[in-house]
């Protein structure tokens, strides 16, 4: 197989991942002459170490623009560089954070809020009520005017009232976590643009200088041509 051996680490890899200094972008090159003074457009590098130098650059631009790197930005990084996709480890943290208290919490405030316990517990009170007006004719084990209902709704409300709260800042949290995973996936999908945008751009590069050769090559077959025709003339 054939290798070359690269000017910025000076080790060997496959000649499919060579890369020219000539078609590294200018940003890049001031990047990779800040740890290699001696690297130059005449110089070459492999592809890996110029994807290397990419991330740097984008974890540089984020240094410039917030200072230092938040526990986000650097999850964010994390991904780009395993080439993992966000979302799928959002959902699992979602469901791994869960406790059962706090499933217990949403489930009490969804049954709360719900037209079925309103009818249930409105048929609750009027059957209470309807027993001990109706069939014990007021002398039941409530009589009027129910203190012992009025107790079991004040008990029922001072427990219902925290729970629903728990639930609302449960809520409250999630839409939270619901901004900063969006944050995250805008940010992961600005930088992939930024990377892809070098790729395209180094392609494009590459692709010209090419072209260029090839027409390098024709010009000389021409040249060619035209010499040997000279004497039959």
């Amino acid at each position: 197989m054939d290798v070359f051996v690269s000017d910025v680490s000076g080790k060997e890899f496959p000649i499919s991942e060579k890369v020219s200094g000539s078609l590294v972008r200018e940003s890049l090159m001031k990047l990779i002459q800040q740890d290699q003074p001696k690297f130059s457009r005449a110089s070459t590098l492999s592809l890996t170490e110029l994807n290397s130098y990419r991330e740097k650059y984008i974890s540089g631009f984020l240094m410039d623009e917030t200072e230092q790197l938040s526990n986000l930005e650097r999850k964010v990084l994390d991904t780009m560089k395993n080439s993992d996709t966000i979302s799928d480890k959002l959902q699992e943290s979602d469901d791994i954070n869960q406790s059962f208290g706090a499933r217990v919490a949403d489930k009490v405030a969804s049954f709360g809020g719900s037209w079925k316990f309103i009818i249930m517990f409105s048929c609750f009170i009027f059957v209470w009520i309807l027993l001990n007006v109706i069939v014990f004719a007021n002398k039941g084990f409530d009589p009027y005017p129910f203190i012992l209902l009025n107790l079991i709704l004040s008990c029922i409300a001072a427990l219902q009232a925290p729970v629903i709260m728990m639930s609302q800042n449960r809520q409250e949290e999630k839409d939270r976590e619901r901004a900063k995973n969006d944050y995250m996936v805008n940010l992961k999908s600005e930088l992939e643009i930024r990377v892809l945008h070098e790729k395209i751009d180094h392609l494009i590069m590459h692709q010209q200088q090419e072209l260029i050769e090839i027409q390098k090559v024709q010009i000389e077959m021409l040249k060619d041509i035209l010499t040997n025709q000279k004497p039959l003339s």
